[in-house]
């Protein structure tokens, strides 16, 4: 069974509700994969209020779930996308992996929106969830 790998932000609660909302589409949409979620695999080490997250811990938890994932959703939002999602999609991009970049943000930029080092990395930036959904089903 193929694995996904959904790299976005997921510091606030809109970015959590966000992507949980998205995860479940997905797994809907493609029954097939199995579907890797940082905010669900790291959730053991986030902090209790008043502390620091382990961020060795997260740190490793990601690379391993991205060394197991077959293609990466890359959501590529904001004027200046998150951080570590481009870590994420340039680490699958250097070992091979596709990468389909979400960007639902309409604000202009570079290239569709975005950098052109996320852009060009990818098999495909698409608008929405459905459209990603699409290129990710179509991926060998």
């Amino acid at each position: 069974m193929p694995a996904l790998y959904y790299a976005a932000p997921l510091f606030t609660a809109a970015e959590r509700s966000w992507n949980a909302a998205n995860a479940v589409r997905l797994r809907a949409a493609l029954p097939g994969w199995t579907l890797l979620v940082p905010q669900e695999f790291c959730a053991p080490y986030d902090p209790l209020p008043g502390q620091r997250p382990d961020f060795a811990m997260i740190f490793r938890a990601c690379v391993e779930h991205l060394e197991r994932a077959d293609a990466v959703l890359a959501v590529i939002d904001g004027a200046d996308p998150d951080s570590g999602t481009c870590w994420e999609a340039g680490f699958a991009y250097a070992r091979g992996r596709p990468v389909v970049a979400l960007r639902t943000d309409w604000r202009p930029g570079e290239d569709n929106g975005a950098n052109a080092m996320l852009t060009r990395s990818s098999r495909a930036v698409v608008r929405d969830l459905d459209a990603a959904i699409a290129a990710l089903a179509a991926l060998p």
